[in-house]
């Protein structure tokens, strides 16, 4: 495991192959373990491909800033391209927190990345509206609300974050997740490093801290999806948001982006379905 300095703070994070940049990006509850089968295969195809984790998650460091607004993950991904030595064939693949994070470094640097891929959270504006319009979404999106409330430092945390066991079987219920809940409770278990996760969702819903400077990207991203072009995957089973809401994004979606629903799968496509996940992004990024 190596480490970097990027955007003013540390990043830890695992490498393979040699080549062009792939940057990997997870999501919560989750590591850059979770980019273990997908590695290999983007290393195979010519990618030097670099996992971090993400800013707040152990081995990375809590940042000074306390910053965690999304379009401070978004100028992570961009610095960290400038420290590895990424050019503008180089490619940014994001998951769940890691999808809105890669459509924002996306948007904010163009030049740096000549293909995106998201899964697990849609492009467009499509699951705002959700939040709106959409109560079956609102209720399996409760967790969100519940971490504005700061009960949630200690609840998430209790009886060996059992919490976060639940949410795994909620999301993705046939996957035997026993080795990814083992990566994600040692990341988590430093109460700092808990708290720099649930701050993602506090500063987005409630009243976390927010770059003042960043205000302007931060629009960008609400309204604006990547003008190259964009692999869209999604579980046909995600327990954390449904496929009406993805359906919903396709509907707005602009020309460049291209949706995929994996069957079989539920939130954590990338782990349950490893073979078509690849497969899809090992052929997108080498069309």
């Amino acid at each position: 495991m190596d480490c970097v300095s990027a955007n003013g703070t540390e990043f830890s994070f695992l490498e393979c192959g040699s080549g062009k940049l792939a940057l990997l990006l997870h999501g919560f509850p989750d590591t850059a373990h979770t980019w273990r089968h997908l590695m290999p295969q983007l290393a195979s195809v010519g990618y030097r491909v670099v996992a971090p984790f993400m800013r707040g998650y152990a081995p990375s460091a809590v940042p000074a800033d306390g910053c965690y607004q999304t379009a401070m993950l978004a100028r992570d991904a961009n610095a960290l391209h400038e420290k590895l030595g990424g050019d503008g064939d180089a490619v940014v693949i994001g998951h769940d927190w890691g999808a809105p994070s890669v459509y924002g470094a996306a948007i904010d640097a163009p030049a740096r990345w000549r293909k995106v891929v998201g899964m697990a959270v849609p492009p467009t504006a499509a699951l705002g509206m959700a939040f709106v319009q959409n109560l079956e979404q609102i209720k399996n999106s409760w967790y969100m609300f519940f971490f504005q409330h700061g009960l949630a430092d200690l609840v998430v945390g209790a009886n060996q974050h059992a919490f976060i066991d639940m949410l795994w079987r909620d999301w993705s219920p046939s996957y035997d997740a026993t080795i990814d809940l083992e990566h994600v409770k040692k990341s988590l278990t430093d109460p700092k490093n808990l708290q720099a996760a649930l701050g993602y969702y506090r500063a987005t819903l409630g009243d976390g801290y927010r770059d003042p400077q960043l205000s302007e990207l931060q629009t960008q991203m609400g309204a604006g999806v990547p003008t190259q072009p964009l692999l869209y995957l999604h579980g046909a089973n995600d327990g954390c948001i449904g496929v009406e809401v993805v359906q919903s994004a396709k509907s707005m979606a602009p020309a460049n982006v291209n949706f995929a629903i994996v069957d079989g799968a539920g939130h954590f496509l990338q782990l349950e379905q490893p073979q078509k996940v690849n497969k899809l992004i090992c052929d997108f990024v080498a069309s």
